[in-house]
């Protein structure tokens, strides 16, 4: 059974750059077919896709984030990561790395999220 767990500094300053890591355990991020992605939930609001990264590398990137977001990988640590660059407080989210098949939109394998705020 695949595991997924969040980590990073929970408060951002404004402007700051936001670093998080999602540490895979239990299946490896380079197993064909899987697309790792980022997700994040703002308090009261929906669950928003921020972007991804393919098996293969390939990685993908929603259009709202796509000039502040990077999405990395650590293979040797079965670990992804994501930049989130010029944070606002409108950033503010709960954020989680989850695992799908890649091509689809069902995330059948969650982290349990961590919480960052912006604020100075």
């Amino acid at each position: 059974q695949v595991q997924l767990q969040e980590s990073g500094p929970g408060l951002v300053k404004p402007s700051q750059t936001l670093s998080l890591t999602c540490t895979v355990s239990g299946g490896s991020i380079t197993t064909s077919k899987y697309f790792w992605s980022w997700i994040r939930q703002p308090p009261g609001k929906g669950l928003e896709w921020m972007g991804g990264i393919q098996y293969d590398g390939s990685t993908y990137y929603s259009p709202s984030l796509k000039s502040r977001t990077s999405i990395s990988r650590d293979t040797s640590r079965n670990q992804f990561s994501l930049q989130l660059n010029s944070m606002t407080p409108e950033d503010t989210a709960v954020y989680y790395c989850a695992r799908s098949i890649a091509g689809h939109a069902d995330f059948s394998s969650w982290g349990r999220g961590t919480q960052v705020t912006v604020s100075s």
